[in-house]
């Protein structure tokens, strides 16, 4: 589903601007991949790669089957609308827009009937245990729960990548377990794939598998 190959990303010049370098990842479908690393790694940076928010300086990025090396700036931005999910550690959400109004914004983006959006949102939200919740205001809700929101946001048009970037750095430690615990429940019954990353040692125990980004590319947890 994801394969990063001989993948050279930059920012700035001379050796020190280098973030990654020959790097070389393989995700299978369906398969929950937790990557740790030390601050600054390049961890934030794969992701956006993977999202084609970034594009490498040199190597291949295919997600899904396309290569995104090889798409331009639409062609991007339907992908991502249309085949991948984000869940962030700063959760996003909007603060004007209701729990139902944040959770149905892919849809929307996508041009999906009203009522078929109604009850994607419906079920989602049931999902993640918020259903009844769905006039509520962000402002209205625990950070556990806005996370909640997220995870359903990032699920809701059924993408085959969901990509979570800290996901539970602002929860505690019940409420990150939690989080994680639904987010690997809910992209198991999607049949997602997701990459997960995270500095918890925690929340890196329920991927299908481990692996700690390094200078010197990826090692095995």
């Amino acid at each position: 589903m994801i394969e990063l190959a001989a993948v050279r990303k930059s920012f700035g010049r001379g050796p020190r601007g280098v973030v990654l370098d020959a790097l070389d990842l393989f995700v299978a479908r369906g398969e929950f991949v937790a990557v740790r690393g030390e601050s600054g790694i390049g961890k934030s940076t794969l992701l956006n790669l993977i999202a084609g928010l970034d594009r490498p300086d040199a190597g291949r990025v295919v997600v899904d089957g396309v290569d995104l090396t090889g798409l331009d700036d639409d062609a991007l931005t339907r992908l991502r609308r249309e085949r991948i999910g984000f869940v962030f550690q700063a959760f996003h959400v909007l603060p004007y827009l209701t729990v139902a109004q944040n959770v149905g914004l892919p849809l929307a983006l996508l041009g999906r009937p009203d009522a078929d959006a109604a009850a994607r949102v419906h079920a989602m939200l049931a999902a993640v245990g918020l259903a009844d919740r769905a006039p509520a205001l962000p402002r209205e809700l625990s950070g556990g729960e806005v996370q909640r929101v997220a995870i359903a946001r990032a699920l809701v048009h059924r993408p085959a990548v969901v990509l979570a970037d800290e996901p539970t750095g602002n929860l505690d430690p019940a409420s990150g377990a939690q989080v994680i615990a639904l987010l690997r429940e809910a992209v198991k019954d999607a049949g997602a794939t997701a990459v997960l990353v995270t500095h918890s040692s925690t929340a890196a125990a329920a991927a299908d598998r481990v692996l700690v980004l390094t200078s010197a590319g990826f090692e095995a947890a």
